[in-house]
């Protein structure tokens, strides 16, 4: 069914700014489990408010939050002992003796940027991925960042098949980390660390009998996880050769198939899911293939997600928000250029043009 422009409710821009500003500084007591992912909440919100061109929100507490983020980093212990546990953490429940909020304790964080941890404490590659890219949103030089211990990192995670981990503690390895390990190597501009060719031979390993890639060999499709693998193809640099034309072929006609109003994850997945309204269109958009998209239709479905109480859109209508969803229910507007609602991203890295943009300006330097 195709939606029109009339049919599609207001866009509460001011609202979902709101929501976003709420959820970074306390989640709601129905999300205290996600505690152990708080960057990753931080992440959607601050990564919210600058889609919708409202980091100016942030302004008077830019430093804060910059300061709090590098609490999260997990420096080498002496020297360069542990390096491979460098990156960032999810959550401050593993650090001890933290001092009390006074000016020597802000001090020590801007010059060591970290605190003390558990010896056991150890970072995740996809908390290290939201670290980075939110540290760009808010306009960081990425000064403090550990490069030589993240990069040691993520050298430790890559597996044999070519996939990475998450942790060194061991985890599910799939697309999903390789994805966020290219990232951090683009963003560092430091590709010595990955074996790409093993990396991109275990992405066109993943794809599945339909063309789309999955969790692993032999598994079913996934939008969600064939974002990340083209994403991460996209990076390295291996789009091209690593893919037939017709396997590309293949694919789009998979991805243009899971629109419905908005979009599914896989086939026969129902309802539709406002985050793939980011993965599906995104994908469509590295694949230069996005014109397929319905995009009346999918701004429809995403705008009737919205909470118009509270802010912020939920996964399916009429329910809760999330700051997730919110997110990337935003993100996939701008990927399908809905411009007059929102600001533009880059879609491989999922981060603006803005911060994009000062991205690249940091590397000009």
């Amino acid at each position: 069914m195709e939606g029109t422009m009339d049919d599609c409710k207001e866009f509460t821009k001011e609202k979902h700014a709101k929501y976003f500003l709420r959820c970074l500084n306390a989640l709601p007591s129905s999300m205290v489990s996600l505690d152990s992912i708080r960057l990753s909440m931080s992440f959607f919100a601050i990564s919210g408010l600058d889609v919708l061109g409202r980091l100016d929100l942030l302004d008077k507490h830019r430093k804060e939050y910059i300061n709090w983020i590098y609490l999260f980093q997990i420096l080498p212990k002496y020297g360069d002992e542990c390096l491979e546990r460098c990156g960032f953490r999810g959550s401050l429940a593993a650090t001890f003796a933290l001092e009390s909020q006074d000016s020597s304790r802000i001090a020590s964080i801007e010059n060591k940027g970290s605190v003390s941890s558990h010896p056991l404490d150890t970072s995740h590659i996809t908390m290290t991925y939201a670290a980075i890219n939110t540290l760009l949103i808010l306009g960081d030089d990425l000064g403090r960042i550990q490069r030589k211990g993240i990069l040691a990192g993520v050298r430790a995670l890559q597996l044999e098949n070519g996939s990475f981990a998450a942790t060194l503690e061991g985890s599910e390895s799939d697309v999903r980390f390789v994805y966020c390990a290219c990232c951090i190597c683009y963003i560092l501009q430091d590709w010595s660390v990955i074996n790409i060719e093993s990396a991109t031979n275990y992405i066109v390993n993943s794809i599945s009998y339909d063309g789309a890639i999955g969790q692993d060999r032999n598994q079913e499709g996934h939008a969600g996880l064939t974002f990340c693998g083209i994403a991460a193809l996209s990076l390295m640099g291996t789009l091209e050769t690593a893919l037939s034309s017709n396997q590309k072929a293949k694919l789009v006609r998979w991805l243009v198939s899971r629109q419905q109003s908005g979009f599914q994850g896989r086939p026969n997945k129902l309802p539709v899911d406002t985050c793939y309204s980011f993965w599906v269109p995104a994908t469509l958009k590295i694949l230069g293939a996005h014109q397929f998209i319905d995009r009346k239709s999918n701004r429809k479905f995403v705008l009737d997600t919205q909470c118009n109480i509270i802010g912020g859109l939920s996964k399916w209508i009429d329910h809760s928000s999330d700051p997730l969803h919110s997110y990337l229910g935003l993100a996939g507007l701008s990927v399908c250029e809905e411009t007059d609602l929102v600001e533009e991203i880059h879609p491989a890295l999922n981060v603006t043009k803005r911060a994009f943009e000062h991205w690249q300006k940091l590397f000009d330097n």
